[in-house]
């Protein structure tokens, strides 16, 4: 009997060894989690642009802000604003607030460079308790939702409603027209009003958005196609970012097929393009831990075991990097493929290299050529890529004309054909306009795109081509802390070793939570 009992002890041992070896080494525990990768993909593509999925905030701040009886009064304002402008671009603003002073002489408009998006939200964090905030600022939503604590930014609604004649501008009104708002890129004038009480708090002034980046020379040499969805949806789905990072891997056993910039903004994106929970401004914030989220990471985890992907935490740098390495040189790594901001494309562009002619003469030549598409999507009917860059607010002041002088500035800027194409040719970020598309001269700039020499109008181009598409995530106070913590949930999954995957997994996303709600 003793026999028998140490026999048994030895054999449950076993087995309980053997079940923990199968998960270290198991790549994909795909449907412990309630939901498998085939019903994650079958429901994205049941969504339609009416699903959302994501909760919104009810918020308080200022009054919606009444417009004086007759607009801006013609008197003497100065108006402050905040921005993170480098040189090329304060030449392009100074040129447009001189145009905007031909027409409001009285409004001097104070710009001033205050280091980058965090700068300025810190130092607006601490002048507004004293009142010493500007008149205008480059935001994001986490940062109005900041300000907002303070009541003092401005509901823009009454502004952009107004009909009230604006006499300056020979018949035009204070608020925008019609034609004005639809002018706008609906995703971009949209995350104004994110903040759930159906009142606008921002005004979009210049946009960027991730876009896959990939190696157009050696796509083509070796006829692989750009992918335009993540998984195999068959045995022989060649078109589907799974697929492609096999296939580069075969053909380049030492290279790291993808590089993704921002572990944050992946994961966002995944749970937006599934109509999975992300967060909620109501109620419960934190809604990331939910199975289809967790079956996601598990399978992109299986991708990083493959080594078909990295991101820039794991790289130790922007994988850009890695995107324009040399693919010759033994003694790097690269890539074939990087998604990163529309915005630094041409961060994405080798270096040019000298090139030996069979005539013996030389020439400097960029390596290779460089595709741009829109990244990987879950759906062909629900296609969703975030929405990025700067916005602008208004703070709310004793005296009602720098309100007014504010908006005019604001709306003088957002409006405007030619700046914003002007403005976006020089920064390389979007037009938050669709006329700038019929721009005569940023047409001909978008008409001169290519993988070298012009890439960042070839990056514009393919913003401009998928305007329908943006998105942007609730706002409200700790929704930066959800941002961090799904990044650097991400990067735990991926990279982290564990004997039990499916446990690790299931700890990392109530760590995440946990984290977020005693920092939020």
């Amino acid at each position: 009997m003793k026999k028998f009992r140490l026999v048994l002890s030895l054999i449950l041992a076993f087995l309980a060894v053997f079940t923990l070896v199968g998960c270290k080494e198991s790549t994909n525990p795909s449907g412990d989690f309630g939901i498998t990768l085939e019903e994650i993909i079958a429901n994205a593509k049941k969504l339609s642009y009416s699903d959302q999925g994501q909760g919104q905030q009810q918020v308080t701040g200022t009054p919606n802000f009444n417009v004086p009886e007759g607009g801006y009064d013609g008197s003497a304002v100065t108006i402050k604003f905040y921005h993170t402008m480098g040189k090329n671009l304060v030449t392009v603003l100074d040129k447009y607030i001189k145009k905007f002073n031909e027409i409001y002489p009285n409004i001097t408009v104070d710009q001033k460079q205050i280091g980058n998006y965090d700068g300025v939200r810190d130092q607006i964090s601490t002048e507004l308790p004293a009142g010493n905030e500007p008149n205008i600022a480059y935001c994001y939503p986490d940062h109005v939702a900041l300000y907002n604590l303070t009541g003092k930014v401005v509901h823009l609604d009454n502004l952009i409603n107004s009909t009230i004649a604006d006499d300056a501008r020979n018949g035009g009104q204070i608020g925008l027209t019609a034609a004005q708002k639809a002018d706008f890129i609906k995703g971009y004038y949209e995350e104004g009003s994110q903040f759930g009480d159906g009142l606008m708090y921002t005004m979009p002034f210049s946009k960027s958005t991730e876009v896959l980046y990939y190696n157009e020379t050696f796509f083509t040499a070796n006829s692989i196609p750009v992918p335009t969805h993540w998984f195999n949806e068959s045995e022989d789905d060649t078109t589907s970012l799974e697929a492609v990072c096999k296939k580069i891997k075969e053909l380049k056993p030492d290279c790291i097929p993808l590089g993704y910039d921002s572990e944050a903004n992946w994961f966002i994106t995944m749970a937006e393009q599934c109509g999975a929970d992300y967060t909620s401004a109501t109620g419960d914030h934190y809604l990331f831990s939910n199975p289809t989220m967790k079956t996601l990471m598990a399978k992109f985890r299986e991708w990083y075991q493959l080594g078909y992907i990295t991101t820039q935490k794991l790289y130790g740098s922007y994988t850009s990097g890695l995107f324009v390495a040399d693919e010759n040189d033994s003694s790097t790594t690269n890539s074939y493929m990087s998604i990163g901001s529309s915005a630094g494309a041409t961060h994405q562009r080798p270096e040019k290299v000298t090139v030996t002619k069979e005539d013996g003469t030389e020439s400097s030549e960029y390596p290779f050529v460089v595709g741009i598409a829109s990244i990987p999507q879950m759906s062909t009917t629900y296609q969703r890529v975030i929405s990025q860059g700067p916005s602008v607010c208004i703070f709310n002041k004793s005296n009602p004309q720098e309100v007014v002088a504010s908006w005019l500035l604001v709306k003088y800027l957002t409006t405007s054909t030619i700046f914003q194409a002007e403005f976006s040719s020089v920064s390389g970020y979007v037009p938050v306009l669709h006329s700038v598309a019929q721009n005569e001269q940023y047409a001909k700039m978008i008409a001169k795109a290519d993988g070298t020499t012009n890439i960042a109008y070839l990056s514009a181009k393919v913003c401009l081509e998928q305007a329908d598409f943006y998105y942007t995530s609730p706002a409200f106070n700790g929704s930066s802390v959800a941002r961090d913590q799904v990044g650097a949930l991400l990067t735990t999954i991926l990279s982290k070793e564990a004997d039990n995957a499916v446990k690790m997994i299931n700890d990392a996303f109530q760590d995440a939570i946990d984290e977020c709600e005693y920092q939020g």
